[in-house]
């Protein structure tokens, strides 16, 4: 099973998430000087976090991974179906991480193109399209927040790919076997890295309110599998969960990404 750090977050929160990928072997074991990377946040609406990726906590990622020696830093995502992506960022005032020195392209993706990618291992799913975009990224680096779903039961890094796909094909996916779908999903779109931010979390509801806890943090991994089954203990640890007496492994989207490999 993959290595997860967990570092309790206490006054620097760019300290804590170098610490928490420096257990896991370092930014530099995940990116190489001159490298493209793309950030996946979650921006599914605007409300704030951990309904949504926090722009302090972003705005450190960017930092770090400039530092490692990358050539250019993009955020990319889309926002859910009935919302604009570009507005939601704007009400999130993620565009002014632009006017740094050392600044990201930020792109709303339903504004670019996109491309179809069938899913060779899908019984639920058998393509999507994803954004073109994200073909020209070196290194893909996903930023979870971490709480409970609605439809889901549970909101990680394997849900977070969700925001990769054009959505209105997300109709469907919601429709039935959601959680299988999610996995099936996740076995095209392959994150070298994921950042989770634990600060805060829903127990219950959610993805954009519910009752809210703070564990007080990062997480970090190589390995979606690995770091979603830890976040699900995590908010498990708390009282009024709704994930109470679940086996973790036995949640849907987590035993198909085990059927599917996504565990090692």
């Amino acid at each position: 099973m993959a290595s997860v750090s967990k570092v309790k977050v206490e006054n620097d929160l760019k300290q804590a998430i170098a610490k928490a990928v420096e257990e896991i072997g370092g930014f530099g074991k995940f990116i190489n000087k001159g490298e493209v990377v793309f950030l996946k946040p979650n921006f599914n609406t605007a409300d704030p976090f951990p309904a949504s990726t926090d722009r302090g906590f972003l705005k450190a990622v960017v930092e770090l991974v400039y530092e490692c020696g990358a050539k250019l830093v993009m955020i990319g995502e889309s926002s859910t179906m009935t919302l604009n992506s570009r507005k939601v960022m704007e009400q999130l005032d993620i565009f002014s991480l632009e006017k740094a020195k050392l600044s990201p392209r930020i792109y709303p993706l339903e504004g670019g193109e996109w491309v179809k990618k069938e899913i060779p291992q899908g019984k639920y799913l058998e393509s999507v399209h994803l954004p073109e975009i994200l073909d020209r990224a070196d290194k893909v680096i996903f930023l979870p927040c971490l709480k409970t779903h609605k439809y889901a039961q549970f909101t990680g890094s394997l849900k977070l790919a969700v925001g990769l796909m054009k959505p209105i094909e997300r109709v469907s996916l919601h429709a039935r076997n959601l959680q299988e779908k999610i996995a099936e999903l996740n076995t095209i779109i392959k994150p070298d890295l994921i950042i989770m931010d634990g600060r805060k979390c829903f127990v219950n509801e959610g993805p954009s309110e519910g009752e809210l806890t703070e564990p007080g943090l990062i997480l970090a991994s190589e390995n979606r599998v690995a770091i979603d089954v830890e976040g699900i203990k995590i908010i498990q640890s708390f009282p009024g969960n709704s994930l109470k007496g679940i086996d973790p492994w036995e949640l849907p989207q987590i035993k198909r990404a085990v059927e599917l490999g996504l565990d090692v």
